[in-house]
């Protein structure tokens, strides 16, 4: 087979005349299969098995940190401990990083800690989504605190930034004695990398900071893109905000294909989170000989596929690697809609073309929530056309400017017989877990 990609299981079975063959696609909490040209490359990170034994290796990254001391020596019995977490729109695996960080800490009551979900502009959790986050254990029996971006009696100023606005935090994280932040490392379509400072920036801050950092020249800087950190403005935004109120601690992990923890990393945020990142990128890279005629992507499946503002992701990792005036295809379940909270949705209906939407972002005078989520899709749109395999309606889509399909190998027929000539095919099993690139590519 001419097929490309990191330990792909193909059967006898699946060939189709000796000219296709199934692969499956990341959707919802299962998968999609998808029936493509048995020539066609298959794009995804290299298959990193679970650690055996993510307790021990967790609790050796907090006793054995990276450019701090370890952590149990670093908190006193008294201290109020405030520990952030993700939302529920990150797979980050609370349930098992909160229980051990308290179980380290054994020597602070229950009582003294405080858990701050990192909501950013996103909406609260329900009793029963932070159940499934952390275990009805700790929801019971430790203070938990959802982050109002635009409550101003929730916030505390703790700076003002150089890229021209002030920083707001949540007044809980500001006030504790001892400040530790979680989550997971992943690539990221601007921020260049997820997990680290992006817990605190903009996982906890006010509106007003998180407008600054979303806004139209921040996104549309090409140094805010995937795998890049070190010139990238929105990631020294995020750095910036941590140094004026730094976490003392930082606790991430990498996550394979199935969410299973595949290593650990722990101690000063900036250090931690650069060693983390550069095991990541190393897994995460991917080079292509060239761009495609379609790239077929999911948004790596729940929870990051539960909505269409966060399945832009998955459409800006495959526009690193369609060509221009190409198709995308996106397997996304968007489960829970646009979603139904923020402008999201409101914004498209502002313009009638992509074009037209970025424009009006990248007037001086507007600034809207979500708007930044809306400009990277946007420019996308004006590079290549979008196809949306999902659950929402073909009226959901086609006002957000996008194609519906439900049946992506038609949808792939259709576009062969549009362009006259065999499509070359790129597909992203794992979405933005993927930092596909082409070699000497500006």
């Amino acid at each position: 087979l001419g097929l490309v990609g990191s330990e792909m299981c193909i059967r006898d079975s699946d060939l189709l005349e000796g000219k296709t063959v199934k692969t499956h696609v990341l959707y919802g909490k299962s998968e999609v299969e998808v029936e493509v040209p048995d020539d066609s490359t298959v794009i995804e990170p290299q298959n990193i098995e679970a650690l055996e034994d993510y307790t021990s290796a967790i609790q050796n990254v907090l006793r054995h940190p990276t450019g701090s001391k370890p952590l149990k020596e670093l908190v006193n019995k008294d201290d109020i401990v405030s520990i952030v977490i993700s939302d529920i729109t990150r797979p980050t695996p609370n349930h098992i990083l909160v229980p051990l960080l308290i179980e380290e800490l054994n020597h602070v009551p229950r009582e003294n800690f405080v858990i701050i979900n990192g909501t950013g502009t996103h909406r609260d959790q329900t009793r029963d989504e932070l159940i499934q986050m952390l275990g009805e254990d700790i929801v019971d029996s430790v203070k938990i605190v959802q982050n109002h971006c635009n409550e101003k009696e929730n916030l505390t100023k703790v700076g003002h930034s150089k890229y021209g606005c002030d920083a707001y935090l949540n007044k809980d994280y500001v006030a504790s004695d001892f400040k530790i932040v979680t989550g997971f490392i992943e690539p990221h379509f601007f921020a260049g990398f997820s997990g680290g400072p992006k817990g605190i920036m903009p996982g906890i801050a006010g509106l007003e900071t998180i407008q600054t950092f979303h806004n139209a020249k921040m996104i549309g800087d090409p140094r805010s893109t995937w795998g890049n950190l070190e010139d990238n403005p929105v990631q020294d935004m995020a750095r910036e905000v941590n140094k004026m109120c730094k976490p003392n601690f930082m606790l991430n992990v990498a996550l394979n294909k199935d969410k299973q923890i595949t290593a650990a990393f722990g101690g000063d945020v900036f250090e931690a989170h650069k060693e983390g990142c550069a095991y990541v990128k190393e897994h995460a890279m991917f080079k292509c000989d060239d761009r495609f005629d379609v790239v077929i992507a999911s948004n790596s499946g729940y929870p990051l596929d539960q909505n269409l503002y966060q399945t832009v992701k998955g459409m800006s990792a495959a526009s690193k690697v369609v060509k221009k005036d190409g198709n995308i295809i996106m397997v996304s379940e968007c489960a829970d809609g646009f979603p139904d909270h923020g402008k999201f949705a409101e914004i498209f209906k502002m313009a009638d073309t992509p074009q037209g939407i970025l424009d009006l972002i990248h007037d001086p005078n507007f600034s809207e929530v979500d708007q930044w989520q809306v400009q990277k899709q946007a420019s996308i749109q004006t590079f290549a056309n979008v196809y949306v395999y999902s659950e929402l309606t073909d009226q959901q889509l086609k006002d957000s400017m996008l194609n519906p399909t439900s049946n992506i190998e038609k949808t792939i027929a259709d576009l062969e017989e549009q362009y006259g000539h065999k499509l070359s095919i790129g597909v992203m099993p794992q979405g933005p877990l993927t930092i596909p690139y082409v070699e000497d590519e500006d």
